[in-house]
């Protein structure tokens, strides 16, 4: 009995594991281009571009750190997307067709893209930044809110945090 139960346990994973070799569960937080033609995606720790007609997806990044959440500038031109490659996660941003990615953040805390400005010159980001005294969220911090840095920065730009009117 314990054979057969070891048998067909055996053969129950040798079978998800094939299918899970032809139907790979692990694609994530998807985006599609401005025009509809082009679908980014992450899998498995790097960012994928495909037709949004189907076809073979091409990796934008590959390395040994992780990247997701990939944004389209409004052209079609640009990504951003987040990246631990430095430890906590910093938005980048390549062009749309891979290439090398730039670093646009330099804070202590996660930050993760959320969109580009209408003229794609900043990008918009969250991050959970402790917050001044002064704030209505202080002392917490907890809730992330909304910064904006230049996309065609050189070197280390100030991010600017979104002013936010908490009264009524």
């Amino acid at each position: 009995m314990t054979r057969i139960l070891l048998l067909a346990t055996l053969a129950t994973v040798l079978i998800i594991k094939a299918e899970a070799q032809e139907h790979p569960l692990w694609m994530r937080y998807p985006a599609i281009s401005p025009d509809g033609t082009t679908i980014l995606f992450s899998y498995k720790g790097d960012i994928y571009s495909v037709s949004s007609k189907g076809g073979t997806a091409v990796a934008l990044t590959i390395s040994e750190s992780y990247e997701y959440a990939p944004v389209w500038s409004h052209d079609g031109k640009w990504i951003a997307f987040a990246s631990d490659r430095y430890g906590d996660f910093d938005v980048f941003v390549m062009p749309a067709t891979g290439g090398e990615a730039r670093r646009l953040t330099y804070h202590s805390r996660n930050e993760y893209p959320s969109s580009f400005t209408a003229d794609d010159r900043s990008v918009l980001f969250s991050t959970d930044r402790q917050d001044l005294v002064t704030d209505g969220q202080f002392p917490t911090g907890a809730m992330p809110e909304l910064y904006s840095v230049s996309s065609t920065a050189g070197v280390k730009h100030l991010a600017r945090k979104i002013p936010v009117d908490y009264t009524d």
